[in-house]
């Protein structure tokens, strides 16, 4: 095919040097660590509970942004509206928007001073600081991941399959559990795995909003390994490094999975 060897030999120059090249860095300082070093290095107090802080939190953000999400598409699909380019537009924002600056706002709006985290203060529930804060920090910068994963599907289901469930007796929950939601699980796990993954590797923006505390295990897993950086303890940053690589890889393995398993059972139907 005309064009392929060019092409193909950019994809896999820019491949290997942004994705490839860097991802086997890691492995390779990773693996130069012994088990027992390596285990040592990982099992430590602050690095264990900074995982469950980050893939309890994660997974918690990813919940929501499914449930969300696909609410938020459904809306912007299958509703006309004053200001939809506009809710549209901002579904994108926490991509635009840097994190650091989303973190610093989100701390601000959810401290005891703020609006409406002194509502919810009042009512003895504390955001900031707090892992509820985290968890509101990645859903933040993970909804836009889950409405643009779901928006395209909708807008291509035919709705013929929808008519004739009506036709035949369905209700709405019925017709939505039968009909719509196969078609667009596949997509909602995409979503789910591009949230959770963002989740457990973000830093700006649950940095200041956490508080990172280990007496309260409010650190995240990118926070420890900064910290480490900055005390020049390269194996044990690398360590950590690593095993986040093998979890977001393990995940991504699982979700595309699910994937292919539920379009199976999809196509069958």
């Amino acid at each position: 095919m005309k064009g392929f060897r060019l092409t193909f030999g950019i994809t896999v120059f820019m491949s290997s040097l942004l994705v490839f090249i860097p991802l086997a860095s890691v492995l390779v300082y990773g693996l130069r660590l012994s088990p027992i070093k390596f285990w040592e290095l990982v099992s430590a107090d602050n690095v264990r509970n900074a995982f469950v802080t980050s893939v309890v939190c994660s997974f918690a953000a990813a919940m929501i942004n499914c449930f969300f999400g696909v609410i938020l598409a459904w809306t912007l699909v299958r509703y006309d509206f004053k200001f939809k380019i506009l809710l549209d537009g901002l579904i994108e924002l926490p991509f635009a928007l840097p994190t650091a600056v989303a973190g610093i706002t989100l701390s601000k709006m959810y401290g005891n001073t703020g609006f409406p985290g002194k509502l919810l203060s009042k009512a003895g529930i504390n955001v900031s600081y707090t892992h509820l804060g985290i968890i509101v920090a990645l859903v933040f910068v993970g909804i836009p991941f889950v409405v643009r994963t779901v928006q395209p599907v909708l807008e291509k289901l035919d709705r013929q399959y929808e008519e004739a469930a009506f036709v035949l007796g369905a209700g709405s929950v019925t017709t939505f559990r039968r009909i719509i939601l196969p078609e667009i699980m596949p997509a909602v796990l995409t979503g789910f795995g591009l949230a959770f993954a963002r989740g457990v590797g973000e830093y700006g923006s649950v940095i200041y909003i956490s508080g990172n505390s280990a007496k309260e295990k409010t650190q995240v897993v990118s926070y420890v390994i900064m910290q480490k950086l900055n005390y020049m303890d390269y194996e044990g940053a690398t360590a950590v490094a690593l095993l986040m690589l093998i979890i977001s890889f393990l995940v991504l393995l699982f979700v595309n999975a699910m994937q292919i398993r539920q379009s199976r059972h999809t196509n069958e139907l």
